[in-house]
């Protein structure tokens, strides 16, 4: 996390001289704005660098009719599956239960099976999670909007 030194040597002294719970609510405050605006990101179909996400591949003839309509990752970018934790240290983003293996089979580009009774299939790399710039100024913002409270 090279991006984040010069950020965090700034306010280390800050952060330091507050209570744990002082802590704790900023890191849950920070892990919220990060969840909403994976999910506004994600609702784009954009990759935290700004770059479109890979399409969907064509399904096969004998496959299922007309075109697959509903965006990529709707149910996944909902509040069940992208959960949020701050803790004194950090603030977290995560998915959870069982979309997590699948998130990580798209974050990745890894090889997976659709369903059960179906071949591997190489999926793309689509980067579900990950830090932007616009990102980094809304956790700077929301930090020194905290601290000036």
């Amino acid at each position: 996390m090279n991006e984040f030194k010069p950020f965090e040597d700034k306010i280390a002294g800050l952060i330091a001289s507050l209570s744990p719970a002082a802590r704790r609510r900023i890191t849950a405050e920070i892990a919220k704005r990060l969840r909403a605006s994976q999910q506004q990101r994600i609702k784009r179909q954009q990759a935290p660098d700004g770059t479109p996400y890979a399409a969907r591949k064509r399904q096969p003839v004998k496959g299922k009719k007309g075109r697959v309509k509903r965006a990529m990752f709707t149910k996944l970018r909902t509040n069940r599956y992208m959960k949020v934790k701050g803790t004194n240290e950090a603030a977290v983003v995560e998915f959870t239960g069982r979309v997590q293996r699948m998130a990580r089979v798209h974050q990745e580009g890894l090889r997976d099976h659709p369903n059960l009774y179906s071949e591997l299939v190489q999926y793309e790399a689509r980067k579900l999670l990950g830090f932007s710039s616009h990102d980094m100024s809304n956790i700077r913002d929301s930090i020194i909007k905290i601290l000036t409270y």
